[in-house]
C-alpha cells in the first residue's frame, strides 16, 4: 500500500496516533493541523486521498474541500468529525465526501473504509505525470499548475503536439514530424495547426526564466525541460 494521504486534524494526540498507525500500514502520510497549512500543501502536491477533520481553528474541512473542488480537483475525501448531526453529514456527502466517519471511531474501521475508497478510484498515476510545478494528465486532457491550483483543459490536438515533443526530447521536432503524430486527430492539419498549438501550450507552461518549448529557426520545435520519465500514454 503506497497511497499518499493528507491528514488534516487539529487534535495533536489523535492526529499523531492516526499518522503513526497509517504509516505502519504502509501509507505515505503528511499531517497538518489547520486549513491554512493544508491549503499551502495542496497548492504544491497531489495526494491519493484527503482525510479531513471538519471543525478546525481557522475554518472547516467542508470549506476547504469546496474550494479545491471549484478548481477542478476531485481527490477523494473522507471526513473524520465530532459533528454527527444529520445536516452536517448530508452536507459532507453533498460536497463530494466518499465517507463520513463520526468520532469516536475504531482505527480498524477507518482503515477498512480508506481501503474501500482507494480501491474504487482508478489510480490517476497511470495517466498523470509531474514536471516541475505542473501535472499533466495525458488521458483526461488537462494540465494542473501546482503553484496556483489552476487547472487548464487541453484539446486532444494540443496534447498530441505536447506528447510528440516530450517523447522526442531533447531532439528538435520538425513541423512535418509533429504533423505525423497529429494525423487522425485533426481532419486537415497544417504547419499553421502546429504553430497555433505551440502558442496555446506556451500560455500554459509559463516560466519567466526560459521557454519550455523552444523555436528552432528553419527546423521546428524542441521541448526544453527534458524528457519526462514513466509517461503512460
Amino acid at each position: 500500500m503506497n497511497a499518499s494521504i493528507l491528514l488534516l486534524e487539529d487534535d495533536s494526540s489523535l492526529g499523531l496516533t492516526l499518522e503513526e498507525r497509517l504509516r505502519s500500514d504502509g501509507y505515505q502520510v503528511e499531517r497538518v493541523t489547520d486549513v491554512c497549512s493544508a491549503r499551502l500543501v495542496l497548492m504544491k502536491a497531489r495526494f491519493d486521498l484527503w482525510l479531513f477533520d471538519v471543525g478546525l481553528p481557522d475554518g472547516t474541512g467542508f470549506d476547504l474541500v469546496k474550494e479545491f473542488r471549484a478548481k477542478g480537483i476531485g481527490t477523494p475525501v473522507v471526513f473524520l468529525t465530532a459533528r454527527t448531526d444529520a445536516e452536517a453529514r448530508l452536507h459532507g456527502y453533498e460536497i463530494g465526501a466518499e465517507e463520513y466517519i463520526p468520532k469516536p471511531f475504531l482505527y480498524k474501521e477507518v482503515n477498512l473504509r480508506l481501503k474501500h475508497v482507494l480501491s474504487t478510484h482508478a489510480p490517476k498515476e497511470l495517466s498523470v505525470t509531474r514536471v516541475q510545478e505542473y501535472e499533466i494528465d495525458w488521458k483526461a486532457f488537462w494540465v494542473l499548475n501546482l503553484k496556483n491550483g489552476q487547472k487548464t483543459a487541453v484539446t486532444p490536438r494540443d496534447m498530441a503536439v505536447l506528447r510528440s515533443l516530450v517523447i522526442a526530447s531533447p531532439k528538435v521536432m520538425s513541423r512535418d514530424e509533429i504533423l505525423n503524430d497529429v494525423v487522425g486527430i485533426d481532419e486537415s492539419p497544417s504547419h499553421r495547426t502546429i504553430d497555433n498549438s505551440i502558442v496555446r501550450l506556451r500560455q500554459i507552461f509559463v516560466d519567466e526564466t526560459r521557454a519550455w518549448i523552444k523555436s528552432v529557426r528553419g527546423i521546428g520545435y524542441q521541448w526544453q525541460v527534458g524528457p519526462i520519465e514513466k509517461v503512460n500514454f
